[in-house]
């Protein structure tokens, strides 16, 4: 690709994850069956579907684009996941200030997003969360871009680093959340929102790949 993320680039993203979410709808449930309340693939599939009706026609602008998406999972999405999915996208908007972003901008938005669910979750590395996917995605994100990586490059690292984290739920023993009240029993089961964030990693991997 160019250098550049482009509005259209970020709008297929948010259409990609709807479609990834979508496909991994039951996958996302069951998981939340073993440790939370069962409904997070039916929640995001919901609260995705409604986003992308919004879309047309598609924001000008990436403030627009992400001030949608977040507002509408936040009004959209139960449990805790609307107000986490919700916060990174409202927090991403004022941090993307150029229509064409490179690899340094967009990392930052994606760093600002995932500092709003910080402030939001109280999740520290380790608490069995989304955030285990997350910020060493981040972390590789921004290491391939020091290394002279363009935002499709940066995100493939990010998306590995981010499937890594998200495997390294499964034996942990969970300090946040309704699978926190389970304690010990908790561990053995990947977590479900860790897998769904992978799943958003995966779908900018895969948009931008194929604006290349």
């Amino acid at each position: 690709m160019s250098g550049a993320v482009s509005i259209d680039d970020l709008v297929a993203w948010i259409h990609a994850f709807r479609d990834a979410v979508q496909q991994h709808k039951d996958e996302l449930t069951r998981l939340d069956s073993e440790i939370g309340d069962a409904d997070h693939g039916s929640n995001m599939a919901r609260g995705l579907d409604a986003v992308v009706a919004k879309l047309d026609p598609a924001p000008a602008t990436p403030a627009e684009l992400f001030k949608t998406v977040g507002m509408t999972l936040v009004s959209s999405v139960g449990g805790a996941s609307g107000p986490l999915y919700g916060t990174f996208f409202l927090r991403m908007g004022p941090a993307l200030t150029s229509d064409d972003a490179d690899a340094t901008a967009l990392g930052a938005a994606l760093r600002a997003g995932v500092d709003g669910v910080v402030a939001r979750g109280k999740a520290e590395l380790g608490d069995k969360t989304m955030i285990d996917a997350l910020a060493p995605a981040l972390d590789a994100w921004d290491t391939a871009v020091a290394d002279g990586a363009d935002p499709a490059g940066a995100a493939r690292a990010a998306a590995e680093a981010g499937a890594r984290g998200r495997d390294s739920t499964e034996p942990l023993v969970a300090r946040k959340g309704r699978a926190s009240y389970l304690g010990e029993r908790s561990a053995g089961h990947l977590d479900p929102g860790a897998t769904s964030a992978t799943l958003l990693l995966e779908a900018l991997r895969d948009t931008l790949a194929d604006a290349a």
